[in-house]
Parts: C-alpha cells; sequence; structure tokens
C-alpha cells in the first residue's frame, strides 16, 4: 500500500500553466489537449500508436483521429526519420510551440494598453519575436519609459536601420546619459550637432555620439 502511495504521490508530468489555463482559447478539446501533454512529457517522440492506445486508455482508432485532428489544425507534424538503416516515423511538436509564441504575443499585445508594442510592430513592418518583447521588458524595468522608447524607435528608422540590436544600444547609451523624455534627445543632438559641425543631420548617428563628453 505504501509503495502504491509513493508512486501516487509523484509529479513526473509537466503541464504548463499558460497552456493549461488557455487550450480551449486554442480550440483544442479535452481529448486532444491530454493527447498533447501526453506527448510533450514523453522522452521519445517516436510515434507508436499502440503505446499510446495502452498509455492513455483509448481505442487505437481514437488516437489515430486525435492525432489526425491536431495534425489538421496545425499542432504536430510527423516525419519519417532514418537511423541505423531503419526507417521510423516521429511526432514533432515544434508547431505547438510555435502557436502558443504567438498566442503569449497577442496577450501581450492585448496587455499593451498605450499600444508599445503596436508601435513597434507596425514600424518594424513585422511581429516581435519572444526574445524581443524580453528586451522591452527589460528596458522597461530598467526605468526607461515608453516614450522614450518610441523615440529610440524612430532614431534607428531615420538612421535607416531596424535591427533590434541597434535599437538596443540606442537604449542603452541613452539611458547611460541620462537621457529621459524627447527633450532631453533634442538637447543631446544639439550639443552633437555644435560638436560635429562639418556633419550632416541625416548623418547622425547616436551609437558613435560622444558630445555627453563635451
Amino acid at each position: 500500500m505504501d509503495h502504491i502511495i509513493e508512486l501516487l504521490k509523484e509529479r513526473n508530468y509537466q503541464i504548463p500553466q499558460f497552456f493549461l489555463f488557455h487550450y480551449r482559447e486554442l480550440k483544442l478539446t479535452d481529448q486532444e489537449f491530454i493527447m498533447l501533454l501526453y506527448l510533450w512529457n514523453s522522452t521519445d517522440n517516436s510515434y507508436n500508436p499502440k503505446q499510446i492506445s495502452n498509455d492513455l486508455g483509448l481505442d487505437l482508432k481514437e488516437v489515430l483521429e486525435i492525432i489526425n485532428n491536431l495534425s489538421e489544425k496545425g499542432f504536430l507534424s510527423s516525419n519519417i526519420v532514418k537511423v541505423n538503416n531503419v526507417r521510423s516515423e516521429v511526432i514533432s511538436l515544434d508547431l505547438l510551440y510555435e502557436k502558443l509564441s504567438f498566442f503569449l504575443l497577442n496577450g501581450e499585445e492585448q496587455k499593451d494598453s498605450t499600444g508599445l508594442y503596436t508601435t513597434y510592430e507596425k514600424e518594424l513592418g513585422r511581429q516581435l519575436s519572444p526574445t524581443e518583447i524580453e528586451i522591452m521588458r527589460g528596458w522597461l524595468e530598467m526605468g526607461c519609459s515608453e516614450e522614450l522608447l518610441v523615440l529610440a524607435l524612430k532614431e534607428a528608422i531615420y538612421n535607416g536601420v531596424t535591427n533590434f540590436r541597434y535599437i538596443d544600444r540606442i537604449v542603452f547609451e541613452w539611458n547611460k546619459k541620462g537621457i529621459k523624455n524627447k527633450e532631453d534627445v533634442e538637447k543631446n543632438r544639439k550639443q552633437f550637432k555644435k560638436s560635429k559641425e562639418n556633419k550632416e543631420l541625416f548623418d547622425y548617428d547616436w551609437l558613435n555620439d560622444d558630445s555627453s563628453d563635451h
């Protein structure tokens, strides 16, 4: 009895909280959700319908139907691989991870009451990646205002660069110089122009700006 109780206490399966709370919003049925959790936690990505049937207590026909539905909905894909001259079918959940990433991004946009993320996506002409979202969060946690982040974006575009690393450098330099708002940006720009009178405005580059030393 004690052995059975200990087995019941084991918590080997991982259930991502976000996935648990929002799987219905992804138009997944309970059975499809359970199937994805099973595959998520599988140590072997080989596709073995009979094993899945035994593990989940489902008919083989049900397993095949659920897997097919998930494939049609774009949550998983199956591929044939060859290992040691043996061909086998494997399941990939990359499509699920992509869907969850985009869903998280959309959630961030909904929380974006001031439109900061939306502004970035509009100006850059694409969706922000999860990594870029994290970088922007870091800027805000560093104490940068949303006004300053929009100005940094416009500065990068003004210089013909839309690389996110470039924008990050601009934010870093401004923060180091104590630039907090549009007025500070304009003041620093004038100082730069004054120290570089022979440099035209469109050549202005914050990354090489050493005007704060003057």
